[in-house]
Formats: structure tokens, C-alpha cells, sequence
């Protein structure tokens, strides 16, 4: 951003979903009455860790993050699934990966079932009863099989190769959710800030259950899990923090390394060295405010935005920063590796500079991106003063490209782009991630006070002055149609469609 695992297939289910195909082996025929269920084919189940969870009531907090701790267990084979669409005119389409016996047998999902990357949409039912046995809420939650995934006995693998959750994303392009044999996903998404359900402080019942269409699609038993809730109050204190980072997946993890010192030797970029292709995303999460962010005037109007460039690969986008004593920039330098990930070549690329701004507080690389409000006729009328970047992978866009990194480093800012008193600084932009800013931090807006109403651009340029070396220059730029409206103080914005994608 922004910016941060599940009995047998039931032969009718089988014939209900699409056919299977051996993607290595030619093409099996659709399984069907007497057709055997093929070895590999996960089972799947609905359990409960406790029979009973406490959760919280923040003051302030308009309802409870409901945390249930459900779980989708998987054994007999790992639960895999590939999502992908075309481009932003095509639907997404999600298909079921099942290894068996050497072969690769794929199995589309109905269409429609999924509609983005998040995960399974109504995967679950939940009805809460209260202590008279009223029902007081009924409720459907989606489930990302990639969330919170453990083991379940002591014999299964001790890692998990899938990804450590779903991308939120609107302009995702590919995702891969998984479940290892084995191992369980927990069903609840976690602090989310559209997942609370209104309940006051008592004691209820909830009742979960998957819902039939997947119970149908994955041959899992038709279970009701009884959870005893209690919910109690607390006082946040002036925030208890529940809103997460401002951008990005959620995953906080050890900052890559830089190298020890500067590189030596002449600089050189290797022709043949496969490179990162950077390619930027259509803003999304458009909205006037009235504060552009520490150092904007009062009392204008800005229009606020997202914006995300992401790397298709086949290489990581590595720079490494070095500060002479008492210098306030460091010098940047990008990194090339062969196929086998041994360093073969660098180059100078510019400099790093320590934004102290509130929501930022970290290492910058100069000119990785630049964004600009242009005319009905894309002719430029504001440029973001926005200009550098810390580079951290804060959301997954396509984990299907190749060499895509499932698991990156430096996936949280507050660990991917050093303190002030840093000598160096590693910042890395892996393959199938994005680097994503959203709305809510200083710089990402233009202030539009004085502009007519009217119809604009919002212009998202990866590697505008072309320091970086890359694949591809060819998918460098995006616009997002806007359209102005009110008086100043009043502003509107409507944001069309982007092919299928309606994120404003």
C-alpha cells in the first residue's frame, strides 16, 4: 500500500463445479457418477479452537471486531487456489489446483463466485443470539484462506509456502490462496475497519456455519460450530490502535540488509541481467479533504488519493542507500542479480533523504514516482509535491507473474526504510508487489480551491526520470478520470468506473 490456512470431495460436488483438466498430463474427462475422487483433493472442515472467546467493546469503537476462532482445517492434500483476471475490462476467475499423483488438475470455480482478491465472499453464516435467545445479529463473512494459517498436528510441514494473506487492493491482477495439509486458517479477517458488528457489553451465542455453496463446491460436512461470546468494555484510552498502518499489507517483518559497504569496482548494468518492470496502478480512494496533509494551507480543498506501483519482474527492485558522515542525503545505488540470485552488476541511481513529517519518519529514494493532476485535455495543471519514495512491498497485485516473492521482506514501513541516524538502508521492491500510498499521507493530494468544475486526470508516473533500470518503460503511466462539482468549501468529486473496477 496503505499502504500490513482447509472431508472428502463428495463425487456430486465435483460434477457441480467445473470439469477437472490435467494441465501436464492432457485432459481428464469431467468426474461424474462412479468417478473416483482424485489422491491430493483437500478435505476440508469447520472447527472451533474454543468453545467460548471474550472480546472487546473499545470505547469510542462503533461495534466489536468479532473474532470467533473458527478455523478451516485441511488434510489429505493442500488446499490451493489460483485468481486471476485478464485485465481491468475481464471478471476474475478463480480456479482450484489439485497435485495428484504427478499431475496438475485444475478446477475453475463457478463463475462469479469470486469478484476479487480478497477472498471468498459469504463463506461463512453467523447468527448471534443473545442471553433470551433473540437473535440479534446475522451476518455473512468472507474468508482468505492465506489468514493466520498454523499447524494442526505436529507432523506437517513446518512452513507454509503461501502467501500471509489477501490483497485488498482494487486493481489486483493475480492471487495465490492456500491452505498447507495439515495446517488450519483461521476464518476471521481481524481488525478490519468494515468487519464490527454492533453489540453491547453481555453475554451472547454464535452459531457459524459454512455456507452451502462452498459446503457443496469443497465436499465439506454440513457442521454448526456454538460459540459462547462474551463482550466486555474497555477504555481506549485515547486509542487503543485497532486501525492498523496506513498502508499496505499488514505483516511487519526484519528489514533486509544493505550491503556492508559502498559497492566497488566500475558500475555496470549487465544487458542480459534479467531486471524489475515497474508499472503503475490507476489512483483509487479519491475524496476531497479539507487538509492536504502537514504543510498544506487551511481552509482549501485538496483532492486526496491512493496511488501504488508494483514490479511484474522477473527481478527485485533492490536500492541500497549510503550516508557520508554528516551528510543528509544518502547515495543510491540499484542492484542486478542473475537467475540465481547472485549479485552481477550495480549502478548509481540517485539519492535517499530523511522525510521527518508525521506519517512518515523514514528513508526516501528520490524520483521513484511522481503524480499529476491534468486537464480534460491531460495537459498538466498540478504536480503532487510528493516526489520520494520509501520503498516497501505493502500489497500483493499479482502473485502469479513470474518468480513472484509469496513471502517478501520489508512489508511494514515502520521496518523497511531505516531510522534518522541510519548509515545505510536496503530498500527492496519485490516481484509481484506493490508499493502503495494511500490517501492519508502528507503530500498525497492536490489542492483544487481555485480549479473550475469540470473533468480532470489523476496522472500515476513510475520512475518518471527514468534513474531506474528496468525491463519495460511501456506501462510507466496511468490516468484516473475524476470529475469536479460544488463551490469551494463544498467540493464533490465522481470518480467513473475503470473498466469493471468501481473504486472510487
Amino acid at each position: 500500500m496503505t499502504r500490513h490456512h482447509p472431508n472428502a470431495v463428495r463425487r456430486s460436488a465435483i460434477t457441480a463445479a467445473a470439469a477437472l483438466t490435467a494441465v501436464a498430463a492432457g485432459t481428464l474427462a469431467a468426474p461424474g457418477a462412479g468417478a473416483a475422487t482424485p489422491a491430493g483433493t483437500p478435505k476440508l472442515d469447520l472447527i472451533a479452537a474454543s468453545p467460548s472467546v471474550t472480546v472487546d467493546r473499545w470505547d469510542g469503537e462503533p461495534g466489536v471486531y468479532l473474532d470467533l476462532g473458527t478455523y478451516i482445517t485441511v488434510d489429505g492434500g493442500p488446499l490451493e487456489l489460483r485468481v486471476k483476471r485478464k485485465s481491468y475490462n475481464d471478471p476474475v476467475v478463480a480456479s482450484q489446483v489439485i497435485r495428484s499423483g504427478g499431475r496438475t488438475l485444475t478446477k475453475t470455480l463457478p463463475k462469479g463466485l469470486v469478484t476479487d482478491f480478497s477472498g471468498l465472499p459469504g463463506f461463512l453464516n453467523v447468527t448471534i443470539s443473545d442471553a433470551s435467545g433473540a437473535k440479534v445479529a446475522d451476518t455473512t463473512q468472507s474468508f482468505c484462506p492465506n489468514n493466520r494459517a498454523g499447524r494442526i498436528r505436529p507432523d506437517a510441514s513446518a512452513t507454509s509456502k503461501y502467501p500471509g494473506g489477501c490483497s485488498d487492493n482494487p486493481f489486483a491482477l493475480g492471487g495465490v490462496w492456500g491452505v498447507e495439509k495439515g495446517w488450519a486458517a483461521a476464518t476471521s479477517q481481524g481488525f478490519r475497519g468494515d468487519s464490527q458488528i454492533d453489540l453491547p457489553v453481555g453475554v451472547y451465542t454464535a452459531k457459524v456455519s459454512v455456507a452451502k455453496r462452498y459446503r457443496a463446491l469443497f465436499g465439506m460436512p454440513d457442521r454448526t460450530r456454538t460459540v459462547k461470546v462474551t463482550v466486555r468494555e474497555q477504555d481506549s484510552g485515547g486509542g487503543h490502535g485497532l486501525a492498523g498502518p496506513l498502508r499496505g499489507q499488514r505483516n511487519a517483518s526484519k528489514s533486509p540488509r544493505p550491503a556492508a559497504t559502498r559497492p566497488v569496482g566500475k558500475a555496470a548494468v549487465p544487458a542480459d541481467a534479467p531486471k524489475p518492470d515497474l508499472r503503475a496502478l490507476p489512483a483509487y480512494g479519491i475524496a476531497i479533504a479539507d487538509s492536504g496533509g502537514e504543510g498544506a494551507a487551511p481552509g482549501k480543498d485538496y483532492l486526496a488519493f491512493s496511488a501504488t506501483v508494483w514490479n511484474g519482474g522477473p527481478s527485485p527492485l533492490v536500492v541500497d542507500g549510503f550516508r557520508k558522515p554528516g551528510a543528509e542525503k544518502m547515495d543510491a545505488y540499484q542492484y542486478f542479480y542473475d537467475g540465481k540470485g547472485k549479485q552481477i552488476g550495480y549502478t548509481p541511481t540517485g539519492t535517499m533523504e530523511w522525510d521527518p513529517r508525521e506519517g512518515h519518519q523514514h528513508w526516501h529514494f528520490s524520483d521513484f514516482a511522481s503524480y499529476r493532476l491534468l486537464g480534460a485535455d491531460k495537459k498538466e495543471i498540478v504536480r503532487s509535491g510528493k516526489e520520494a519514495f520509501c520503498l516497501a512491498n505493502t500489497d500483493a497485485i499479482d502473485y502469479t507473474v513470474k518468480n513472484a516473492n509469496w513471502h517478501p521482506y520489508n512489508t511494514d514501513l515502520a521496518t523497511a526504510c531505516g531510522e534518522e541516524t541510519a548509515v545505510s538502508v536496503r530498500e527492496v521492491l519485490d516481484v509481484g508487489n506493490g508499493d502503495t500510498y494511500s490517501q492519508y499521507r502528507p503530500g498525497q493530494s492536490f489542492d483544487v480551491t481555485n480549479l473550475p468544475n469540470g473533468t480532470y486526470y489523476i496522472q500515476v508516473v513510475a520512475n518518471p526520470d527514468n534513474r531506474l533500470k528496468e525491463q519495460s518503460k511501456t506501462n510507466n503511466v496511468t490516468y484516473r478520470k475524476v470529475v469536479l462539482g460544488g463551490t469551494p468549501g463544498a467540493r464533490t468529486v465522481t470518480v467513473p468506473k475503470y473498466g469493471l473496477i468501481d473504486a472510487p
